[in-house]
């Protein structure tokens, strides 16, 4: 054996090992929150709220899956047009332009600012200034801000993977640039748009810094009202440890956060899947 060959060897063994390793640890956390809240997961636990003294030691958390999904929701309306607007932009007009150069540069940066300085500028902003309060809107606003740069990278990497012979070809036949946006590009690059999307959503479920400062109480309705306070599913679970108020439903609420978010991954995997198989055709 060569060389060439025993590196080639070596490295394979090395990423099968690292990849495995990854998975196992997957596997441990699941198995271990399965283990510890899997019991106390029932019908009474996800459509009630909580109860108990100190709150939060019984009862459910139906009221923080919906402020969740309500900050979810909130979050992708404020960020999916300006994030797809800028990666068309970045992705079919502004290839060969300066302007590109900095905006790619200001999206790659976004994603690199702490979350936790997301929410005190939200807080800053319109929390304070602009007197929202804390709030379902100001906690929406938090995580568009949080979303954005990964819906534009996700969506202009999806828009980037169809083919270019569409584009040349298109050209070549005199179609509008326009019309070959929406007619041929657009329709091949959804699946990896909504997986972009998608990754978006379980990003903003899973995030706590951005909320605690700007739209989650300990206990609210989360009626969906934008300047009242909602609880989340987050927040909800920091509490419950850092309180130590019932570790049995902070096992409990942190499997079904993290059952959500595979949920939401598996389905961004398998569209991004599906944009492969519709490229390679």
């Amino acid at each position: 054996m060569n060389k060439r060959n025993l590196t080639d060897y070596l490295l394979t063994g090395f990423f099968w090992v690292s990849g495995l390793f990854i998975l196992l640890v997957l596997v441990a956390i699941l198995a271990y929150l399965i283990w510890r809240g899997g019991a106390f997961i029932n019908m009474e636990f996800i459509l009630g709220s909580p109860a108990g003294y100190p709150l939060g030691s019984e009862g459910g958390i139906f009221p923080a899956i919906k402020g969740t999904l309500w900050l979810v929701l909130l979050a992708l309306i404020f960020s999916i047009i300006p994030g797809l607007a800028t990666a068309i932009y970045l992705s079919e007009y502004g290839r060969n332009q300066r302007l590109a150069e900095p905006v790619n540069l200001l999206v790659q940066s976004m994603t690199g600012i702490p979350s936790i300085v997301v929410g005190l500028f939200v807080y800053a902003l319109c929390v304070v200034k602009l007197r929202w309060g804390i709030s379902l809107l100001a906690g929406g606003v938090a995580l568009s801000l949080m979303v954005f740069p990964v819906i534009v990278v996700t969506s202009r990497d999806a828009l980037l993977a169809v083919n270019d012979n569409y584009r040349l070809v298109a050209k070549a036949l005199g179609v509008s640039e326009s019309y070959t946006l929406w007619r041929i590009i657009l329709p091949r690059a959804v699946p990896g748009i909504l997986a972009g999307i998608l990754l978006a959503l379980g990003y903003a479920a899973g995030a706590t810094a951005p909320i605690m400062v700007t739209a989650a109480a300990i206990i609210a309705s989360s009626s969906g009202v934008l300047l009242e306070p909602v609880m989340a599913l987050p927040y909800h679970l920091y509490i419950l440890f850092n309180e130590h108020m019932s570790l049995d439903n902070a096992y409990a609420t942190a499997l079904v956060l993290v059952l959500m978010l595979l949920f939401i991954n598996a389905l961004a995997l398998w569209l991004h899947s599906m944009q492969e198989r519709n490229n390679a055709r």
